[in-house]
């Protein structure tokens, strides 16, 4: 067995259905499509998934059971997770289920810029993004209603329902800023950040200087 892979969303995930039956590729896509693993784990792009099906079987933590021929498809490869693999498999839930993990999603990026923008331009973007976020937070109400009514155990909600609590502590969120801006409780201009860029240029000459004198 070479070298682990790095833990990732798809590759747990891969690991995970394999426990459940082996599976070629496109079964492997059907089901997190079917069991809605989409929310938390990417699998827009097929060849994603294919490669870290490439990873993961190098490594051992998978193998090939057998390949599929069917005159109406393609060959397929059936995968089945390995001994190793399910070692490997409680090892990375359990560090990503109890570490968090530093992340850099785009939005906190997009806001440390903000400042660039005027702040009517701002307020228009968080607005439509306010729009977007409330019709997410209303489907997952929907689906955790739904699930619950099937009777679906709660412990496979749970990561529906972390999706929730994080969408609605956005939701909240966005009100607040959005509110303050149209009120002009949150009011700059790109002549009082210049300014405020030079005066903490000139404390840090100022302190460089004294570190030297030390």
């Amino acid at each position: 067995m070479t070298s682990l892979p790095r833990s990732s969303p798809l590759a747990l995930t891969v690991l995970a259905l394999l426990h459940y039956k082996p599976l070629h590729p496109y079964g492997i896509q059907r089901l997190i499509k079917e069991w809605g693993k989409e929310q938390v784990v990417n699998v827009g792009q097929r060849a994603s998934l294919y490669r870290t099906i490439e990873r993961l079987l190098e490594a051992g933590l998978i193998t090939v059971r057998e390949t599929e021929r069917d005159q109406q498809y393609p060959e397929r490869t059936v995968y089945e997770v390995t001994e190793a693999g399910r070692e490997v498999t409680r090892s990375w839930l359990d560090e990503m289920l109890a570490v968090p993990k530093a992340e850099f999603p785009q939005f906190p990026a997009a806001l440390s810029h903000a400042l660039m923008l005027a702040p009517h331009e701002l307020l228009d973007a968080l607005e439509r993004r306010l729009t977007s976020v409330s019709a997410t937070l209303e489907a997952l109400d929907a689906g955790l209603a739904a699930e619950s009514a099937s009777g679906l155990p709660r412990v496979a909600s749970l990561e529906s329902e972390y999706l929730r609590a994080v969408t609605a502590a956005e939701v909240t969120w966005l009100r607040a800023v959005t509110d303050d801006l149209r009120e002009g409780r949150l009011p700059w201009s790109a002549a009082e950040l210049m300014a405020f860029a030079a005066q903490q240029e000139g404390g840090a000459a100022i302190r460089k200087g004294n570190a030297w004198q030390v």
